[in-house]
């Protein structure tokens, strides 16, 4: 994970232990000596792809700064059922109290690695590379695009900030896409990208015309899809975008378009299933 990252999951765990242990764990702390040690490990208990390991031990080393962590499946590599993740060593009480919290970033953060991957693979024999989109848990953004990439997949923009994306709205106000285009152009600088989305060939013609970076084809056909990136011949890049599920991945793949946009991977996320288990 880069500074950024880890910088975010920091304030992420922060939070969640104050949100979790608050004042203190009560039950753990009133039975369990501070200074007795024990070793614990984290097993998958589902097939996936691991990720959000290093939050996982901040969460535990917030908890007791001597842990030892000893990482079996590396970040971003599969896991069957029953392989040991992680074996690692801290205070009882640490083990305990931390275990909900880390398992809660964990699970989530392999589950949308786990899928990404299945999306990735899909698709793996064609140019076309699968995107996230902004449909992340409020707060965990850049924990949640960080999974996507862990697990194959690419992000789209990080937020409102870092890419012009002009929708159906945004159209509307301008009074058309060359409008809209025109009026953004000279306000930003020309290392920020401009992206357009159209649902007719129409549209598609006008944002060729005015010489945007990327076509976005929303909720079109497969067949229109393939008309569409016959038409804009590689002038621009063209993403597709619009109830894009694993079964039909391959088919919109083939229409030659660049992106496909998946909100799934992050806001239909299923928790990778894996257990803490205290050793003797």
């Amino acid at each position: 994970m880069n500074e950024k990252e880890l910088q975010a999951a920091e304030t992420l765990i922060n939070l969640a232990l104050l949100e979790d242990v608050g004042t203190g764990d009560i039950t753990t702390d009133n039975l369990i000596p501070a200074e007795i040690r024990r070793k614990a490990k984290m097993v998958a208990k589902a097939d996936g792809v691991v990720a959000g390991l290093p939050v996982a031990e901040m969460v535990f080393r917030k908890l007791d700064k001597n842990l030892v962590w000893n990482v079996k499946i590396q970040e971003g590599q599969k896991v069957q059922f029953g392989d040991v993740i992680v074996e690692f060593e801290g205070t009882y009480r640490a083990l305990l109290t931390g275990e909900r919290t880390a398992l809660n970033f964990l699970q989530r953060m392999s589950g949308i690695a786990t899928m990404s991957a299945k999306y990735a693979e899909a698709v793996s024999d064609f140019k076309t590379v699968i995107l996230d989109t902004r449909k992340t848990l409020p707060g965990f953004r850049i924990l949640d695009k960080y999974a996507v990439k862990t697990g194959g997949a690419s992000n789209h923009r990080i937020g409102l900030y870092d890419m012009v994306m002009i929708k159906d709205n945004h159209i509307e106000v301008a009074g058309g896409i060359t409008n809209a285009v025109n009026a953004i152009r000279p306000k930003i600088t020309p290392d920020i990208k401009i992206e357009v989305e159209t649902t007719t060939l129409e549209q598609v013609q006008e944002a060729i015309d005015a010489n945007v970076d990327i076509i976005m084809l929303d909720n079109m056909s497969n067949t229109m899809m393939a008309e569409a990136v016959k038409l804009i011949a590689g002038r621009a890049k063209v993403e597709a975008s619009g109830n894009m599920t694993l079964e039909r991945l391959r088919e919109v793949a083939a229409t030659g378009v660049d992106y496909i946009s998946i909100g799934a991977l992050t806001h239909s996320v299923k928790a990778l299933d894996i257990s803490q288990r205290l050793e003797d």
